[in-house]
């Protein structure tokens, strides 16, 4: 044999010792990760439990200012100010903090946060008290390259430690982070930048303001309007309008809410049953085709295996094959587990009006709007065109509340006029 032969075969031999080697490790992975355990250490805000390694309990130090991350992006603030906000009231941060506890020197800027770090912060699932497994994959063990997982390719399992901030407290923090507010030239930033949309071409509505108007002419504009030069139309209403009307339709439904819980949960549960009765009977098909799909996996696995015995085919082809349906099988794994749960859907849809039942008892009395109140209240609001009708200049804004979905309609003209819909309840 040939020295170049024998590297060739050295190699070889080395490569499926490696493919191998990760075959088995990503096994024992998969195997603990969807065994309900954490395969990462604790982030910002948890510890490891003392009695038992694999639990993560709250580092209360860290937690509190995780919490005050979550509530200044509630209130409008994006992650350069609250990084901002942190370094001015001298709060330590992650590197720092740890360095503290291990007697260790303090790095040169202890208090200066960054940016990605308060990033970081607000995409942890984990703060809501859930395993979150299998965030990212590599597509060989040959790149070190990490690539984002979709979710439902990920393990996730609620209720596995103390949560430091609420599910629906999370979800509306992904929820405002993808609309992204800026702050003017005028150094001001719009009270509902991020939440209002076109009604025809369903693009942003951008804010509009100059200093020398002091805020009486802060307006919002439809992002292709363009001054009449764009492809859509004027969809402009002015902030000082819009807060007013949305101040009006806050107070009034959680007036409504408070006087007759009962009737309006009633109301809202029977417009929303068709739709319910209808995602039950999807994730039954859904999960009745992932089960079987399983149970096919398995019996395939034996066939190929048999061949691969018997000679019929080669260890190289049973390998690829066994990866891809192991693969499957991991993927088809994590559906049932989320699918097997089916009842929750209903439970989940009660919850979410008795969070905002919560939310309305928690707010008795609001004098003016916040940046807090709005984003707490408020999901979407839909601009329409506004219409000439006879001297009046009428525009209408659709709202659309967290956890109830779409409430009302408004009509804006020159004294501002209302009108409410739900369901066979209606309030003018």
């Amino acid at each position: 044999m040939h020295c170049c032969d024998i590297i060739l075969y050295a190699r070889l031999i080395n490569d499926f010792y490696a493919k191998d080697t990760s075959k088995k490790v990503r096994s024992v992975m998969r195997t603990r990760g969807t065994s309900g355990k954490h395969l990462g250490k604790p982030p910002y805000g948890y510890r490891s439990d003392p009695q038992d390694k694999d639990r993560w309990i709250l580092d209360e130090e860290a937690a509190t200012v995780v919490k005050r991350i979550f509530d200044l992006t509630i209130a409008g603030k994006g992650p350069s100010q609250i990084a901002r906000i942190l370094e001015r009231d001298q709060v330590l941060t992650t590197k720092a903090l740890y360095a503290q506890r291990k007697g260790k020197p303090l790095p040169d800027r202890p208090y200066h946060w960054h940016e990605q770090s308060v990033v970081g912060i607000l995409e942890r699932m984990e703060y809501t008290g859930c395993v979150c497994n299998f965030k990212t994959y590599s597509k060989s063990y040959k790149l070190k390259k990490r690539i984002p997982n979709a979710k439902e390719d990920m393990f996730i399992l609620p209720d596995t430690q103390e949560a430091i901030v609420p599910q629906e407290q999370w979800d509306r923090v992904q929820e405002l982070r993808k609309n992204k507010r800026r702050i003017t030239k005028g150094e001001r930033q719009g009270l509902f930048s991020g939440l209002l949309f076109c009604a025809d071409c369903g693009s942003k509505l951008n804010f509009a303001t100059c200093k020398k108007y002091e805020g009486k002419q802060d307006r919002y504009v439809c992002s292709k309007y363009r001054s009449g030069r764009g492809s859509c139309s004027g969809h402009i209403i002015r902030e000082e309008v819009l807060r007013d009307v949305v101040l009006e339709r806050i107070r009034a439904v959680t007036e409504m809410v408070r006087s007759d819980v009962e009737g309006f949960q009633e109301d809202w549960l029977q417009c929303r049953r068709e739709e319910q009765e209808k995602s039950i009977r999807e994730d039954k098909r859904r999960l009745e085709k992932a089960r079987k799909r399983m149970a096919d996996i398995d019996v395939l696995m034996t066939r190929i295996y048999e061949d691969m015995v018997l000679g019929n085919m080669s260890r190289e082809r049973y390998q690829k094959m066994a990866e891809r349906y192991e693969a499957e099988q991991a993927s088809l794994h994590n559906e049932i587990i989320g699918l097997e749960d089916w009842v929750g859907i209903r439970e989940e849809r009660d919850n979410s009006f008795n969070q905002f039942a919560s939310l309305v008892e928690k707010y008795v009395d609001i004098p003016e709007l916040t940046p807090t109140i709005v984003n707490e209240f408020i999901k979407k609001i839909i601009v329409y065109a506004p219409e000439k009708h006879g001297a009046k200049r009428i525009q209408r804004i659709r709202l659309i509340f967290n956890f109830l979905d779409e409430l009302g309609m408004a009509e804006i003209s020159g004294p501002v006029m209302t009108e409410t819909t739900y369901g066979r309840r209606k309030t003018a």
